[in-house]
């Protein structure tokens, strides 16, 4: 089994960044250009992004509480909405229509349109495919204990991404149940469901459930 590309686990018609996913085979190879892309994008925005501050770019459709904190650089698209206490860090787009709730973080981070991450979550280093969901309190872990360059791991394939922080990425349609950790290097598949209080590494495919590593249900379709 290979390890899990771009094309495997997101639909990149549901991002402003597609041109970069389209330039790269790995979703972790995003991460270290994803500032400089998105100051390159913030230059070609038509009239219904508002800047509001440097390097903030603002669709006049999205809904920001005004307690959110934004830092730049960061394109928050159509329809998204920031809620009471979300901060975003930099490095961020945030697709249409999606969510970052109360007291929820994001950094360095891309969030296809729709992907929902409403309460009490962090995602740092990491890519939230098309309708992805994070339930309460989940949230991606991006950096190992020791302090260590992350490796990617799945099935006898070990994948040095060269960098020491690297989160979680999430196939379109995910689901992250309540207060799960997906721990440094986590590939989740495409419709995979976890269970709350899970604690994930390494590869789930697609269309499963992941109850733990030993209890991995393929979803018949």
């Amino acid at each position: 089994m290979a390890l899990p590309e771009i094309a495997d686990l997101f639909d990149i018609s549901h991002t402003l960044l597609s041109a970069l996913f389209l330039r790269h085979q790995y979703p972790w190879d995003i991460l270290a250009p994803l500032g400089d892309e998105i100051r390159s994008l913030a230059r070609t925005l038509n009239s219904d992004y508002e800047q509001r501050g440097d390097g903030i770019f603002i669709h006049k459709t999205a809904k920001i509480h005004p307690s959110a904190n934004i830092t730049g650089p960061c394109i928050i698209d159509e329809g998204a909405e920031l809620r009471p206490g979300a901060f975003i860090r930099g490095n961020a787009v945030i697709g249409k229509g999606a969510v970052v709730g109360n007291s929820c973080e994001v950094k360095n981070a891309v969030l296809f349109d729709s992907v929902q991450v409403p309460h009490f979550n962090y995602v740092g280093d990491s890519i939230l495919g098309y309708h992805a969901h994070m339930g309460a309190g989940a949230v991606t872990s991006n950096v190992k204990g020791d302090k260590s360059l992350v490796v990617i791991r799945y099935a006898e394939q070990h994948w040095a991404t060269d960098r020491k922080k690297v989160g979680a990425f999430l196939g379109d349609f995910a689901e992250i149940g309540c207060n799960s950790v997906l721990n440094p290097g986590t590939v989740i598949g495409r419709n995979t469901r976890v269970y709350p209080l899970s604690s994930v590494r390494g590869v789930v495919p697609e269309n499963c459930v992941y109850k733990n590593a030993q209890e991995i249900i393929l979803i018949r379709k």
